[in-house]
């Protein structure tokens, strides 16, 4: 699979202090306004990180033209974006969120799946740096000049309904996001036409549990956790959550652990969940 995933793609609060004026350096807050299946934070003031830059993904990450509910964005629109906050092909981009881990996630996925490699997610976001009392500031910084950087689509690392229909019975991991009582039939669907339950064969993993306050838990729990659902790292793993969010914040702890062979089903449930024609447990 390339070496996209070869490196840890989480840094922390005190690397990120050490390295933050380093010249190829890109911070990014992954802003999303609608926050799902959590309690949001919710700030009285405004405060970001110093040098962070906006990106909006269900503005600027989402291809509108599509159906899905959030559908990766195609290369020109990636690439318009990520031009527009300044970056290069040789940028070094961390991204991080308000909600500690929740969107940074899906942004730093979706660099992947364009061909980006050296793009990495600030473990705790927002609330663990603002928590330790580093310094933040009370607006974003806007590019000066234009990057340079242009998406090239790596295949395989996000499918549709078609290829997860056809994997069900086999030697893979199908991995859900979403809360349990959702996963089980047992709560509505917040999308009108949206039937109950989950995929066939998949495995239900509540982001939640992966959480330990804004950060990840410890590696040793990680492997804990996610050796309880896959056989192996070396198991194929395709992630899905409501639609395509935070199955995300999944696919990074896979990936901090040691799994390369991940893959994000983006239309996730609100896709399968809607179309009658695939089967439900």
């Amino acid at each position: 699979m390339s070496n996209l995933l070869d490196t840890n793609p989480l840094v922390t609060t005190a690397w990120l202090a050490e390295h933050i004026d380093d010249d190829n350096l890109v911070i990014v807050d992954a802003y999303m306004a609608n926050v799902v299946g959590k309690e949001p934070l919710v700030y009285d003031v405004f405060s970001c990180l110093p040098r962070a830059r906006k990106l909006d993904i269900e503005a600027d990450f989402c291809d509108h033209s599509s159906s899905q509910s959030h559908a990766l964005p195609t290369e020109q629109q990636f690439t318009q974006a990520v031009q527009a906050l300044g970056i290069n092909s040789d940028s070094v981009v961390v991204l991080y969120d308000n909600q500690g881990i929740y969107s940074a996630p899906r942004a730093w996925w979706t660099f992947k799946v364009m061909g980006f490699k050296d793009v990495y997610v600030l473990n705790g976001g927002l609330p663990q740096w603002t928590k330790e009392e580093r310094e933040t500031v009370s607006e974003y910084t806007t590019a000066v000049t234009q990057g340079n950087a242009i998406a090239k689509e790596v295949k395989g690392l996000a499918c549709d309904s078609d290829e997860v229909l056809s994997v069900i019975n086999g030697d893979v991991a199908i991995l859900d996001a979403r809360a349990e009582m959702r996963f089980l039939g047992k709560a509505p669907e917040p999308r009108e036409g949206g039937r109950s339950g989950h995929i066939p064969s998949s495995k239900n993993l509540p982001f939640s549990i992966l959480l330990d306050s804004y950060t990840y838990h410890d590696e040793e729990t990680l492997r804990t956790i996610f050796s309880e659902r896959v056989p192996s790292v070396d198991t194929k793993s395709y992630f899905s959550c409501g639609s395509g969010i935070t199955a995300c914040i999944l696919m990074l702890a896979a990936v901090s652990i040691g799994y390369k062979d991940v893959v994000l089903y983006d239309g996730s449930w609100a896709d399968w969940g809607t179309n009658h024609t695939l089967p439900i447990e």
